[in-house]
Parts: structure tokens; C-alpha cells; sequence
């Protein structure tokens, strides 16, 4: 079997090459990024903000903090996006959520996963109302959380958090009424609270724009009894950028 699997696999990859998330153009392995799509992300990492961990054009020291967190201090315990948002990374988000490319989440998980915390004790997916989770059929932050639990060998529950009312698009609305919009829309499962309690959470998305729904969900674990949450995400809208 195995010696009639091999040619199969060849022909399999002379017709199917390995190809670009972002643009398509063939590449030498699966999940590789062209040299143009990769050129054209810029890849997140210090010296950032000591608090919610937005980039900063120089560093500023051990322990500085931006503007906004020195005002009004977040809940969370730092937001970690691989990528800004941009054109490269906005297209692989759409392809993965909208076109049905399930395999993007081990794309984006790979390169999230050099920004795990190396205490992280559960990754938890911000969850799909069950209505869009029946018409789309997956949820892609689950499967983004998956692919980082087996990259990065720590548990995940995706079913510990839940969106108990469903809420229109956010796309289009402003940060406060954003964050009307999420309130009361996320509980925990009291039947999975324990797994909870005294934990480092890490909370998955694809993508962080306003910061309305990551408040809520971490307001929601803190509460639950988790010790720490910070949010892991694919690509993140930086201040003063406009996100869709």
C-alpha cells in the first residue's frame, strides 16, 4: 500500500501544488506565504505597550505603557496579534471564514503560535451564536485554537464560553455601540466553570478590531474565576487604522 500511496501523493501534488493563502501563486510547502504576500505583513512583536501590547515605533523601556492604558487600564492581561491588519491579512481571514478554507487556521496558528504565553493554561475560542455556527457550518476561532493547542501542547475548551443571543454585524458600528451590542451576549457553562478557576486563559480570535467583544468574553471568564486572560489573535487593527 504504502509503495501505490507515494505516486498517488506526487500526482496529487503535481495537481495540487501547495499555494499562497493570500494570493494563490504556488509555493514550496503548505501554509507558506509568496514573497510578496509575506513582504507585505508586518508581523507584531516588542517593544510594544508593557499593558495591551500595541507596537511601538521605538522602545520606551521596561514596564511603559501607551496612552490608553495609562488612562483606563484594560481587564485583560494584553491583546497579542501575530499581524496588523492590512490587505494580506484581511484576504486569508476572508477566505478562512467566508470561503471555507478550514485549513487557514493551522496558516494563522502557526504564526500566533511564537506569541503564546509561555504560561498559558487553556485556550478558549470566542464563540459563534448556534445560528451562525448552523449556517456557516464551523467556527473559526475554534479551529484557529485547536490548531494552537496541537502546535502548542496546551488544552483548549470550545465549549467552556458561549454566545447566548445572537448580534447584528458590529462592521458598521461605532465603539459604544459596539459594545451595547455585546453586553449580556456571552456566558460561561456551569457544567465546565471549574476549568476555569486559577487559570491563565487565553482567549482566540481572528481578528481584533474594536475590542467590544474580547472586553465582554474577558469580563465574563474573570468572573468565572479565571486568574488571567489575554487575547491571542491572527491580525489586529491598530489604532487610529480603520478596520471592516
Amino acid at each position: 500500500m504504502r509503495r501505490l500511496a507515494a505516486p498517488l501523493r506526487l500526482a496529487a501534488d503535481l495537481a495540487l501544488p501547495p499555494r499562497c493563502p493570500g494570493c494563490g501563486a504556488v509555493t514550496s510547502d503548505d501554509h507558506r506565504f509568496c514573497v510578496v504576500c509575506w513582504d507585505g505583513m508586518r508581523f507584531l512583536a516588542p517593544p510594544w505597550c508593557a499593558t495591551c501590547h500595541v507596537p511601538f515605533a521605538y522602545d520606551r523601556g521596561p514596564g511603559a505603557c501607551c496612552a490608553a492604558c495609562a488612562a483606563k487600564p484594560p481587564r485583560h492581561a494584553g491583546i497579542r496579534a501575530a499581524v496588523a491588519y492590512g490587505d494580506v491579512a484581511r484576504t486569508v481571514a476572508l477566505r478562512l471564514k467566508y470561503g471555507g478554507r478550514t485549513a487557514f487556521a493551522e496558516t494563522v496558528a502557526r504564526q500566533m503560535a511564537r506569541l503564546l504565553p509561555d504560561d498559558a493554561d487553556l485556550l478558549v475560542p470566542v464563540p459563534l451564536h448556534r445560528w451562525r455556527l448552523w449556517s456557516r457550518g464551523f467556527n473559526q476561532a475554534a479551529l484557529i485554537a485547536a490548531s494552537l493547542a496541537r502546535i502548542g501542547n496546551v488544552s483548549h475548551d470550545p465549549f467552556v464560553l458561549r454566545r447566548v443571543r445572537a448580534t447584528a454585524p458590529l462592521r458598521a458600528m461605532g465603539s459604544r455601540a459596539r459594545a451595547r451590542a455585546v453586553s449580556g451576549v456571552f456566558a460561561i457553562d456551569p457544567a465546565r466553570r471549574e476549568n476555569l478557576r486559577g487559570r491563565h486563559v487565553v482567549l482566540v480570535d481572528d481578528i481584533h478590531t474594536s475590542g467590544a467583544t474580547s472586553d465582554a468574553c474577558t469580563r465574563i471568564l474573570l468572573r468565572a474565576g479565571a486568574a488571567r486572560v489575554t487575547i491571542l489573535c491572527w491580525a489586529r487593527v491598530l489604532p487610529g487604522e480603520a478596520g471592516d
